[in-house]
């Protein structure tokens, strides 16, 4: 009998020994799935912030450290210069509309009544450049 007893008592203990052993690993697994979890987000949140502040950074005209400035300049008309050709070479899209706009400001600056130019001719353009602060 007292064989049967601690039989029975080692058993019990190896039950509740085996029962320790399972609770622990079914507690490790719950851990390292958090612990997954928490780096998909972490990595998740990196390349979300990464892409945001490269989507912010590309903007350049949104950039404070680059300033487009309006500056004038004096040019001699040569023989095959039009006002158009000038317009082409000298006129920022981003600031004009359109090429007929920049003509009147050009017609405006110079107090031309036409769109003929002569060459040998001064006028002094409008154009815009990039100011890197």
């Amino acid at each position: 009998m007292n064989r049967t007893m601690t039989q029975y008592h080692r058993s019990a203990q190896d039950i509740r020994s085996e029962r320790r052993i399972r609770n622990n690993r079914i507690r490790r697994r719950r851990e390292m799935r958090k612990n997954f979890l928490l780096l998909v987000l972490t990595f998740c949140l990196i390349v979300t912030t990464s892409i945001a502040v490269s989507s912010f950074r590309s903007h350049a005209k949104n950039d404070p450290s680059q300033e487009s400035s309006k500056y004038y300049k004096s040019i001699v008309v040569s023989d095959s210069e039009t006002l158009w050709s000038i317009a082409e070479d000298y006129m920022d899209e981003e600031h004009y509309g359109s090429i007929y706009e920049y003509i009147r400001e050009v017609m405006q600056i110079n107090n031309l009544k036409s769109d003929a130019i002569y060459a040998d001719a001064h006028l002094i353009v409008p154009y815009y450049d990039t100011v890197i602060k």
